[in-house]
């Protein structure tokens, strides 16, 4: 059985790669890492070899390309059972609201990057910044009192909707957004996760340092 590779940029900076592959380290699906350093001489060209938009993260399958991270959710969910919720009200709610993360939030990517080595308290929190947060505090508030005697998570077990907010946890670590005791609860278990855990300490590690427009999608 043929092993797919996931292409993914930065682990420092490359939010969206964050999603696609904490979602096959969750879920126990078997993938080879390509990390391609962001921003280098040849970054691009590099990148170009896996994926025909130039951007990461790109997911490997056989003869099967899938670039964007939602997208590759969405082709794993396909093989893998399990990753969305069962039931069908719930499903469309995940759906919703990961499809609203994978389009919205402007502000907040603008003024709260993903940089997990450093710490940012008070920085960044424009008005329509704090709009952005209260919207996501909604989001996770009202999933968390739909599912919380299921389990610690969005909608109780781990799915593709937790993968697709995984970067905004680390946001909010970053910069220490104060939120309320179940939206806190719900950061916690996701900063809990041993394969978050093992992205961060891979991030510790990386060299490299960019203030540069991302260029992942």
């Amino acid at each position: 059985m043929t092993v797919s590779t996931l292409v993914i940029g930065n682990k420092n900076y490359s939010s969206w790669s964050l999603r696609a592959w904490l979602l096959m380290q969750v879920a126990g699906i078997a993938f080879r890492e390509v990390r391609i350093a962001l921003y280098g001489a040849g970054a691009k060209q590099e990148i170009l070899r896996y994926s025909p938009s130039g951007k990461v993260p790109c997911l490997v399958d056989g003869e099967v390309r899938v670039w964007d991270s939602l997208a590759i959710a969405e082709y794993l969910a396909e093989r893998h059972p399990g990753l969305w919720p069962e039931a069908t009200d719930a499903r469309a709610l995940a759906r919703s609201i990961s499809a609203e993360m994978h389009s919205g939030f402007a502000n907040l990517r603008q003024h709260m990057s993903m940089n997990c080595r450093k710490r940012h308290p008070g920085k960044g929190r424009t008005p329509e910044v704090l709009e952005e947060i209260a919207r996501i505090v909604s989001i996770w508030g009202d999933c968390r009192a739909r599912s919380a005697a299921n389990g610690e998570f969005l909608f109780g077990r781990f799915s593709i909707a937790d993968a697709m907010y995984a970067p905004v946890v680390l946001r909010f670590q970053t910069y220490e957004v104060e939120l309320p005791p179940a939206c806190r609860a719900y950061a916690d278990a996701m900063l809990a996760l041993p394969a978050m855990k093992r992205w961060l300490a891979d991030a510790e590690r990386e060299v490299e340092m960019i203030a540069a427009f991302e260029m992942y999608g």
